[in-house]
């Protein structure tokens, strides 16, 4: 368990492709757009061992391509009150320089490796972090300060180590091996949305499809909910009080309604959802 809740905490989850440009060089497959790209993406799947039974396997993550980071930033504000934002990367979707992969990746580590926040995911040990540390070799970019380690763990802040709470991963956290849960069912039995209508699995036919801007309002509600678990789990571990736990909830809440007030129509159903598993919640 985590043993603290610091002043900056980034709830975060990023999506990702098979990357053509992986396949061209790995298997000879061209990736010139747009009709041979769904066989790029089958000869990685057949790179990673596809059969009749598993035609979309696991790709290792250095064969795969950043599409989309987002994630819910909280900060303690001078008075001791903390305050969140939402954070989406591409910011805008149909901008082809802003949705490039050395884009993405180079905003997000200018944007962590500055401010130094809490990073939190989910499996993000194991995928998330790996992936982003992988195609940034790939691309030649630096870290910016985000891949630096202090020589102590009490000396600074560190993404890497096992240790601490610079990177808190709450499914290994929550579980080991076939004990561990999901996140859409650890969140949707607590009360929390899950997956609603998309999965991991759907993003790579999303993006074939141009629905890049679809990618990134999915990566918006895994964020939501991320966040949202972190909370219970911060209640859990005494470091919220059950007033604070509900101060959480209702700052996320407001932060919902102002992001679809702004234009973000699609987080509307994660409300929707919110509230029906809610109310089949408080029956437990």
């Amino acid at each position: 368990m985590f043993k603290t809740v610091q002043h900056k905490v980034f709830s975060f989850d990023v999506e990702w492709i098979p990357d053509p440009l992986a396949a061209e060089v790995l298997t000879g497959v061209k990736h010139a757009p747009p009709h041979s790209l769904p066989s790029a993406f089958r000869s990685l799947w057949d790179y990673g061992g596809a059969s009749e039974e598993n035609p979309q396997p696991y790709i290792k993550t250095v064969l795969c391509r950043v599409v989309s980071i987002a994630g819910i930033l909280r900060e303690t504000n001078a008075a001791g009150e903390p305050e969140l934002k939402l954070i989406s990367l591409p910011s805008d979707p149909s901008d082809p320089d802003k949705a490039h992969e050395k884009r993405i990746l180079q905003s997000f580590f200018r944007a962590v490796g500055r401010s130094k926040p809490q990073i939190v995911g989910y499996n993000s040990a194991n995928a998330d972090v790996p992936i982003l540390m992988q195609r940034a070799i790939v691309h030649g970019i630096s870290s910016s300060g985000f891949g630096q380690r202090p020589d102590k763990p009490w000396e600074g802040v560190d993404y890497f180590s096992q240790g601490g709470d610079s990177h808190v991963d709450l499914a290994a956290i929550l579980g080991k091996y076939k004990n561990t849960p999901s996140l859409h069912e650890i969140a949707s039995i607590s009360g929390i949305p899950g997956k609603l209508g998309v999965s991991g699995d759907s993003v790579g036919e999303m993006w074939l499809q141009g629905k890049l801007k679809e990618i990134v309002d999915y990566n918006e509600f895994d964020a939501f909910t991320t966040h949202l678990v972190w909370a219970r789990m911060a209640r859990f571990a005494d470091l919220f009080t059950a007033e604070q736990y509900e101060q959480e909830q209702s700052l996320v809440r407001k932060l919902l309604e102002n992001e679809i007030a702004g234009g973000k129509a699609h987080l509307n159903s994660f409300l929707i959802e919110w509230d029906r598993l809610s109310k089949i919640n408080q029956r437990v």
